[in-house]
């Protein structure tokens, strides 16, 4: 059985104490383009670089689209422990600019199918480039469940900024993915991706910002301990407060 996460009550609720004290302004989309859905699963000694680009159009039919890509190297430290750093750019139509690095730990709290799902915990910091932002976090509980060829994913998460300029509370929100293993070169599905509002204060249904829509999965072996996984989805934004549109590409090469 995978160890599980050896941190005291005590230090966990100072953990999160400090994770969901007022945080700055999270930005006008909380899911930015190349966002993607995170798996509890942990494989020790796996190296991975993992490459992630999209490009959102807002609901305004005058802006340009707005797209971001990171670059990053990943390891699977132990059985229960992956831990990633990555660097972000962001373009605002023909202005480019490096945005933020980004530094993400994943924990896998139970063993692969000994339960009814598969639970793993995530905490993710990111320093962006402009200090007035302060410091990101984004954390929460990941959930995973296989049957037959079936795959589906659900993520609880909270997300905002801390020792800004401004002052705008903890976001909640949630992540969905459902899959169907055609074979593994080319899987279908759909993702879903959502933020509800500040915990003290949800937002209305159309201030809320849900992107929904299909995706295609993948993976090729390349060699015996290599392979090429990839996932390309387009969203459509069901509120006023979501994007019109995002097209989002991730491609991960595992050693």
């Amino acid at each position: 059985m995978k160890k599980i996460i050896s941190i005291s009550i005590q230090h966990f609720a100072l953990l999160i104490f400090f994770l969901i004290t007022p945080y700055a302004h999270a930005g006008e989309y909380l899911s930015g383009p190349a966002d993607y859905i995170y798996s509890p699963r942990v494989e020790e000694g796996e190296r991975e670089i993992d490459t992630k680009f999209g490009s959102q159009k807002p609901r305004s039919g005058e802006d340009s689209r707005q797209s971001g890509a990171s670059i990053g190297f990943g390891y699977g430290v132990t059985s229960w422990w992956f831990t990633e750093i990555y660097g972000k750019n962001i373009w605002n139509g023909n202005n480019s600019q490096f945005d933020a690095v980004e530094w993400e730990n994943k924990f896998q709290l139970t063993e692969t199918g000994k339960y009814f799902v598969d639970v793993g915990f995530l905490i993710e910091m990111e320093r962006p480039q402009n200090r007035n932002e302060g410091y990101e976090a984004k954390y929460g509980f990941l959930l995973q469940k296989d049957w037959n060829k079936w795959q589906a994913n659900l993520n609880l998460l909270l997300q905002g900024h801390y020792t800004g300029t401004e002052n705008q509370g903890t976001y909640f929100g949630y992540q969905g993915q459902l899959k169907y293993r055609l074979q593994p070169e080319i899987q279908l599905g759909a993702q879903l991706y959502s933020w509800l509002g500040q915990l003290n204060n949800w937002n209305t249904n159309q201030q809320q910002q849900t992107s929904v829509g299909p995706a295609i999965f993948g993976k090729t072996k390349l060699g015996r301990k290599e392979a090429l996984a990839y996932n390309v989805a387009y969203l459509w934004g069901t509120t006023t407060a979501s994007p019109k549109n995002t097209i989002r590409l991730q491609v991960e090469y595992e050693f």
